[in-house]
């Protein structure tokens, strides 16, 4: 049996009020995840309270800066200082601020939209004209029967 999975699309200006609130309700934070996508990034905030995750979910564009939850959940400065550090996005007012210097990379910011190269979607396969008495793929070749010779 799996457990669904609450994901809650929210605007970055909701999210400090939304976070305290979770934390008033008595909420711990699990994670903050964070990947890019086209033209921009997708974090994830998750919440659990009674072994039921509540995930919140924030897209920001390269340029735009979000709040620090770190003032609710003193742990997240951890988060925000790695999510600072290898996606380029700005965050505001952390708690502990490492100011980009928390991970040594060879490459600032390796996963920002500028530095990842997201794969294409597949393309759709064209089918392949069919030789004469073949069988396709997985279809198995007509049996013929012959008769024993006299």
């Amino acid at each position: 049996m799996t457990e669904p999975q609450e994901i809650i699309p929210i605007g970055k200006t909701d999210l400090v009020g939304i976070v305290a609130q979770l934390f008033a309700e008595g909420y711990r934070l699990v994670q903050v995840g964070c990947t890019t996508i086209e033209n921009g990034y997708e974090l994830s905030y998750s919440f659990d309270k009674d072994y039921r995750f509540k995930n919140l979910r924030v897209t920001v564009v390269p340029g735009e800066e979000l709040q620090s939850i770190s003032a609710v959940y003193a742990n997240a400065f951890l988060y925000e200082n790695e999510i600072h550090d290898l996606f380029g996005i700005v965050i505001r007012n952390i708690n502990i601020d490492y100011g980009g210097t928390l991970y040594r990379t060879a490459v600032k910011t390796p996963f920002s939209v500028e530095n990842v190269k997201l794969p294409e979607p597949p393309k759709p396969k064209e089918a392949e004209p069919q030789e004469q008495g073949k069988p396709e793929a997985g279809q198995q070749q007509p049996e013929t029967s012959k008769q024993p010779e006299a």
